[in-house]
């Protein structure tokens, strides 16, 4: 099977022992105690060490949440808004230059320097209602198909803030990284 490779950026990376957004919006988040590393320890089958879902048997199949950043972009151009904090969407890794939706199904490796990790995209990253209140209204449903993309961890390794490699088994168009894509509801 062909790969192809994409250099891409690590904007960010979010590891939390803990959940900030449950319960009502309304309600506020919760003051939880969150890092933004350079680096962030992977493992497989359990996600980042030290996050909330890390090792959690309802999220093995999306322990790891890629997001890409023109997304968050493409949105505040769409609503009007100015500039939207990345981290606010609580996603674990911010990529840029990644088209990530036509990945999912798929096996993909994210190489940092010597180190790389492999990952499978099981399924679109949904965004919550919460987006409207951490965010701006409208972010929400303007979030809709490029929420990114979550995924379990198929090796061990190490993720870095910085430049990358994005290996993928699909020819990807990085100018679509913000687009949105609307799959169809099952019947």
């Amino acid at each position: 099977m062909a790969a192809f490779e994409y250099p891409v950026e690590i904007e960010h990376l979010l590891v939390s022992p803990e959940h900030t957004y449950f319960g009502r919006p309304r309600d506020g988040a919760a003051d939880v105690l969150t890092s933004f590393p350079d680096t962030a320890q992977v493992v497989a089958g359990k996600g980042l060490v030290g996050d909330r879902f890390f090792g959690k048997a309802a999220h093995m199949d999306a322990a790891v949440t890629l997001f890409a950043a023109e997304a968050l972009e493409e949105i505040a151009h769409e609503l009007g808004t100015g500039p939207l904090d990345q981290v606010l969407t609580r996603r674990n890794v911010v990529l840029r230059g990644a088209e990530l939706a036509p990945l999912v199904g798929y096996d993909l490796t994210i190489r940092t320097g010597d180190d790389s990790v492999t990952l499978r995209a099981g399924r679109p990253a949904h965004p919550c209602a919460w987006m409207d209140r951490m965010l701006a209204p409208g972010v929400h449903a303007a979030m809709r198909g490029r929420g990114g993309v979550r995924c379990t961890p198929l090796t061990d390794g190490l993720l870095r803030r910085g430049p990358a490699v994005l290996v993928s088994p699909l020819e990807l168009d990085p100018a679509r990284a913000g687009a949105a894509v609307r799959r169809p509801r099952l019947p």
